[in-house]
């Protein structure tokens, strides 16, 4: 029997699958390059200006040198491989720079965290390295500092202690430990600073503190409006309590000065100076709380820290003379 073979193929493939219209873009493979850690990099590419200031004190031969450390650490172990060890004076905001300094066995001091360009940094760490004795006048003094809240130094100013005048002014007003307390009047000028810097709300404020000789200031001014700090005991209103920090802050929208005792009880706020001299050189450009500061200065015994609400900067008065201008590099607002 012979039975007929099926017509076509035995096993039929199945049809092709028709093509999109637009082939999907297919991706090229990524190759991964194998990541290499970079060497860490040599004195001479982390501190170029630094090995420069060094060498200069190499040839200069200074009696000292203030290396200004805002953030960061300064480095030690370079400084002591030279033989600067003796020589070098750590200025610092920080207490743990100051806690590695003593560690290490170098002299270090710690000054008011504020916002100072180089050469206000420079002036304040003099005059406080002068008050508390690691300076005396006229050492020769090769001073490292840097921009604001940077590490790296990019100045460098060889002085004379007590040869300029504002830094001679600026000695005599942190000298005046025998009549005012050091702690009120950095935190009096801390107060400021912050003021200039911060404003209230948004707003810059300008205002004046008086600190010091409360009898004969209080005698050559006036209440403009109602004292905020009347009725309270001594020990509620002195400036070193954080509480009353924050509430001068609020109260520097009033009209008027705050007048401080030696010892840091506020008296009063809103007084008007009524100190009234003629003969004062006032600097062009400032105004009435310039001048009226200037002038309580003059007429007794105390220091007058003035708020500008232009600017945010800060000038203290001592003597009828400006002692200290401290610029504001920027402001909050």
């Amino acid at each position: 029997m012979v039975t007929a073979k099926p017509e076509g193929p035995q096993n039929p493939t199945p049809p092709p699958k028709p093509k999109p219209a637009h082939d999907p873009p297919q991706s090229a493979p990524v190759k991964v390059k194998p990541t290499r850690e970079r060497p860490a990099p040599k004195d001479a590419e982390m501190y170029p200006f630094l090995r420069e200031a060094l060498l200069m004190a190499r040839h200069l031969k200074p009696d000292h040198l203030l290396y200004i450390c805002e953030i960061g650490t300064p480095p030690l172990e370079k400084l002591k491989k030279i033989g600067l060890k003796r020589k070098i004076i750590v200025a610092t905001s920080s207490e743990k720079v100051g806690a590695m300094c003593e560690d290490e066995g170098v002299r270090f001091q710690i000054i008011p965290g504020y916002a100072f360009d180089r050469f206000e940094k420079i002036k304040v760490a003099l005059a406080t390295c002068v008050t508390t004795g690691l300076l005396t006048q006229g050492s020769q003094v090769l001073c490292l500092a840097g921009q604001t809240n940077s590490a790296q130094m990019d100045t460098c100013l060889m002085t004379k202690v007590g040869q300029h005048s504002e830094e001679q002014a600026a000695i005599g007003v942190l000298e005046a430990g025998t009549q005012f307390s050091l702690q009120v009047l950095e935190t009096v000028l801390k107060v400021a600073l912050t003021v200039g810097y911060e404003g209230f709300e948004g707003s810059p404020v300008g205002t004046i503190f008086v600190v010091g000789d409360a009898t004969a200031v209080m005698e050559k001014s006036k209440q403009l409006t109602l004292n905020p700090f009347q009725g309270y005991s001594e020990n509620e209103k002195n400036i070193l309590d954080p509480k009353i920090r924050d509430a001068i802050k609020n109260f520097c929208l009033l009209d008027g000065a705050f007048v401080i005792r030696e010892d840091g009880v506020v008296l009063a706020a809103g007084r008007y100076l009524r100190a009234i001299e003629d003969n004062m050189e006032l600097p062009l450009g400032l105004g009435t709380r310039n001048a009226a500061a200037m002038a309580v200065t003059k007429v007794s015994k105390c220091i007058a820290i003035v708020v500008s609400k232009t600017t945010g900067s800060v000038r203290v008065y001592k003597d009828g003379v400006l002692a200290i201008e401290l610029r504001q590099p920027r402001r909050r607002f």
